[in-house]
């Protein structure tokens, strides 16, 4: 991939996941990364295990962080 196409990639995937944190949907990749570091023992759910876990915590007030 050449660099311009390399730096677009980039700076969507930045917009992306700022437009999601902004709308209080955690990135995925990330608590994926945390679940593995800091959690082996724990199954990595599909993203729309994840999505509807992070929704629910959102608006039913049932919190969401492990640590």
């Amino acid at each position: 991939m050449n660099r311009p196409m390399q730096a677009l990639e980039s700076s969507w995937k930045w917009a992306v996941q700022t437009a999601r944190l902004c709308c209080g949907v955690p990135d995925y990749d990330a608590y994926v990364k945390h679940l593995r570091e800091h959690h082996p023992e724990r199954e990595v759910p599909s993203y729309e295990e994840f999505f509807r876990e992070r929704q629910e915590a959102r608006y039913k007030g049932t919190g969401g962080r492990c640590c």
